[in-house]
């Protein structure tokens, strides 16, 4: 696909068009003049060194080179920014496991960097295939949608640590209840889920989890990660171990029973990562075995700048221009460039070609010239270089929306989402095709839903559909948005039962230890009273007793939330 980035410079051709008329009117004016001078054939004989072609021949290689000069000002592009592919492949999400008892170094160099690096060969793996990305501890959230962007899916990978998820604890049933609901609406392709764990299970739930998602026509695979033996569980920044309650350290072993009722609840298979070499080849064994089906892939490349063979075609034109003088070379009167010998005129131009074309002006790096060295380096992961180039591609040119829109991928890959959010509204404005602006919201969209802001993300994703009604992966993303802010706002009431459970516990606590000093007040004034009036309190005190007994067993009967003392 062809197409010009400053197509209001060719306004300018039409200079073109008023030198020509200039040309004709002056030329035939100087014919009339020749005319009443006298005879045309006796002038010729008197002025035997004037050539009649090579003014014209001279004019229009100026015209040439000129015409070319302007369409080099349009920049013209080759390339295309949009493409739609025909892929064959299955839908895999990958839920990993992100508590704290994935930092035991049972296996080197630790359980999540060994889970990491599971999951960069899987992505290597893949080619034609759809990826997601999950992460769970005690509850689990969508760390990247489905899609066929796999340089994305290893740039979110590289930032995976437990610290994102406040919520310790392990909760199987939750990361494969959600990696069920994560996939895309096709149908009769293969759905693989694969759940990357050490096996502990705090929350239980996980076998009927599993058996949800195979009846659903998926397949649950559970890669487990570290040793049955066990291994203590290292606090990040101390050299001390993790404790329980009880001041104990705790061991977290490789739970390879459980592991293997849940793959087999799911219709899948238990692989235990012992060598990743090894483990990657039972799993594509089994991925294999999975139906496959065509599917639209969306592909984003850039247009290539033309300038530079333009270029080289004016240089060549104004060589063979300064070549040609106005009047024959009494030297060369025998050849004859633009008569009967015109092959030799052919020739001449045939040699001057390769030297113009050697010849490879010096220029400064331009705004587009900074942009594909940005896109290079982003592609071979070197982030922090990639916004290096991008900026000073944004400080040639600030109105260069593709600069502004990859500035802001690369600072989202280095997790500076606040400044990335900045970049997209930027090229937002700057875009002017409804399509590029609708790319730039999804990215604030995912950023947003990224840290749990789901009302600012929901409206991105929105803004984004209007822009582009036909964006499947943002309206899945915009789905799911909505989901997990119903999901939020549930968990925020269960966290106020629980305080006002707490209130209510602290309350009957304090009465309690008011009658208790109301019970020994009556003790120490026991002496002082009659006989009578002391069986009397007594009475009155074991009937309170009884009633705030009463009261603390109805308390009891009440529902309440299972608290998870385990944090890893």
């Amino acid at each position: 696909m062809f197409r010009f980035e400053d197509p209001k410079y060719l306004y300018l051709l039409v200079l073109i068009v008023v030198f020509v008329l200039i040309k004709f009117f002056v030329h035939r004016r100087q014919l009339a003049a020749l005319r009443r001078f006298g005879d045309p054939v006796l002038l010729k004989q008197l002025m035997p060194d004037v050539s009649r072609f090579r003014p014209s021949v001279k004019f229009w290689l100026l015209q040439a080179a000129l015409a070319l000069i302007i369409v080099m000002l349009a920049r013209p592009q080759m390339g295309t920014r949009i493409s739609h592919e025909k892929r064959t492949g299955i839908e895999t999400i990958i839920a990993m496991d992100i508590s704290n008892s994935m930092l035991a170094e049972d296996v080197s160099p630790s359980r999540l960097e060994r889970a990491k690096m599971m999951v960069e060969n899987l992505v290597d793996h893949f080619s034609n295939d759809k990826i997601g990305l999950i992460v769970f501890a005690g509850e689990a959230f969508v760390q990247l949608p489905i899609t066929s962007d796999y340089v994305s899916a290893k740039m979110f990978l590289s930032g995976i640590d437990p610290s994102m998820i406040q919520s310790q604890g392990t909760d199987v049933a939750a990361a494969i209840t959600m990696a069920t609901h994560s996939f895309t609406q096709q149908e009769n392709i293969g759905k693989a889920i694969i759940v990357i764990t050490d096996g502990e299970d705090h929350e239980g739930g996980a076998l009927e989890a599993a058996k949800e998602a195979r009846d659903r026509g998926m397949r649950v695979f559970v890669l487990g990660v570290g040793s049955p033996k066990g291994s203590p569980i290292p606090v990040p920044g101390t050299n001390g171990y993790m404790q329980d309650h009880s001041g104990n350290t705790v061991m977290s072993a490789l739970n390879e029973q459980m592991c293997r009722e849940v793959a087999q609840a799911g219709g899948g298979a238990y692989i235990h990562v012992d060598n990743n070499s090894n483990a990657q080849r039972l799993l594509d064994e089994e991925l294999d075995k999975l139906e496959k089906k065509e599917t639209d892939t969306t592909v984003f490349s850039d247009y290539d700048e033309q300038f530079q063979a333009v270029c080289m075609i004016v240089l060549l034109l104004l060589i063979i221009e300064v070549c040609i003088l106005d009047r024959k070379n009494p030297a060369l009167k025998n050849v004859s460039l633009f008569g009967k010998g015109s092959k030799r005129a052919v020739l001449l131009l045939m040699l001057l070609v390769p030297s113009a074309l050697s010849l490879s002006p010096v220029q400064a790096q331009t705004d587009r010239q900074l942009i594909r060295q940005g896109n290079r380096l982003f592609r071979q992961g070197d982030f922090a270089n990639a916004e290096i180039a991008y900026r000073k591609a944004v400080e040639k040119n600030p109105k260069n929306p593709q600069a502004v829109y990859n500035l802001g991928n690369a600072l989202m890959a280095q997790k500076k989402d606040s400044a990335a959010v900045q970049q997209f509204e930027a090229a937002s404005k700057l875009e002017t095709t409804p399509l590029r602006q609708a790319m730039s919201f999804h990215n604030i969209g995912v950023i947003c839903q990224t840290h749990q802001m789901y009302g600012e993300a929901i409206e991105a994703y929105k803004q984004a559909l209007r822009l582009n009604p036909n964006d499947d992966e943002t309206r899945y993303n915009l789905v799911l948005c909505k989901r997990q802010q119903k999901q939020q706002g549930q968990n925020q009431n269960n966290q106020q039962q629980k305080q006002d459970q707490k209130q209510d516990q602290q309350k009957q606590n304090q009465q309690q230890q008011d009658q208790q000093k109301q019970d020994q007040q009556k003790q120490q004034d026991k002496q002082q009273m009659s006989r009578d009036n002391a069986e009397q309190l007594l009475q009155a005190a074991m009937q309170q007793e009884k009633q705030t007994q009463k009261r603390m067993k109805e308390a009891q009967k009440q529902p309440q939330r299972r608290q998870n003392e385990k944090n890893w």
